[in-house]
């Protein structure tokens, strides 16, 4: 009895993995499908919604890229996205560098503060941050909107700053400015080089995490720096106009490229280590 308890046993092994990798791709699949469904909508012929289209053709990006305003705004996301990408990693990289290499009282108090918009919800920041910039006359203007989604973007590339330095050995570091190299210098020649790819899925990471954001945008921002998910919105609300899925068909192509991007450099990082 107990040998054919084993081979029981032995034999439902196989079985386990198969049954947990098919609830795995079924469970990813039932949540991802929203998003897969405008990718053959924005492929119509027709200025409305049809799912199947009854042709295929480029009609909607036309009516993205040549004959609307949704280019204004794209751009305008660009512009902030750019901009929100350099800030966060000045602020991040520098504030990483501090919390990870410095010894010092309440570093864990710091962390949690640097980290703090993380767990704060997005619509208490996104109000916060209207009122404050209300009073000091940044709300309606691109740099109030860059502001603001650099305070949502910088603890995400802390977060990566912090894995990449937690790699790179400080003896290296010591090293240099035992042979006379200034922080300054050992910071540039030294630990820069070697957070390379961490700096790049960080920037990454930072202007998607801008491009995407609608919430603190759509309360920083006015008509005249509105940025495109925030016209995307504005639209579902006031119109339903079908090159919304074209659109988003072009924003989940970006997305994907950008987390496949961030993904392998630092899976390539982790193998230089």
């Amino acid at each position: 009895m107990a040998q054919n308890v084993r081979e029981s046993s032995v034999g439902g092994r196989p079985g386990a993995p198969l049954a947990a990798a098919v609830s795995a791709w079924v469970i990813y699949l039932f949540l991802i499908m929203p998003s897969l469904v405008v990718i053959p909508m924005s492929f119509g012929d027709k200025d409305e919604f049809m799912f199947p289209p009854e042709s295929l053709s480029f009609y909607l990006y036309g009516q993205y890229f040549f004959e609307s305003t949704w280019m204004a705004t794209t751009l305008q996301s660009f512009e902030v996205a750019i901009l929100t990408t350099f800030l966060s990693l000045l602020f991040g990289v520098t504030a990483a560098y501090g919390v990870v290499r410095g010894n010092f009282p309440g570093k864990r108090f710091v962390t949690l503060f640097l980290l703090s918009p993380i767990l704060v919800p997005v619509i208490v920041v996104a109000l916060g941050l209207y009122l404050y910039f209300s009073t000091l006359g940044l709300s309606g203007t691109t740099f109030g909107l860059v502001l603001g989604h650099t305070v949502h973007a910088t603890p995400f590339v802390i977060v990566i700053a912090m894995a990449g330095l937690r790699h790179v050995d400080p003896n290296l570091e010591a090293a240099a400015r035992l042979m006379g190299a200034s922080h300054v210098l050992t910071l540039r020649k030294v630990t820069l080089p070697l957070l390379k790819p961490t700096l790049i899925a960080g920037s990454l990471f930072a202007f998607l995490i801008s491009f995407d954001e609608v919430v603190i945008a759509y309360f920083v921002s006015n008509t005249t720096t509105e940025t495109l998910p925030v016209k995307m919105y504005s639209a579902i609300q006031w119109e339903i106009s079908p090159v919304l899925a074209a659109i988003s068909t072009l924003l989940i192509v970006l997305s994907l490229v950008i987390c496949v991007s961030g993904t392998a450099l630092q899976k390539d990082d982790e193998k230089g280590e």
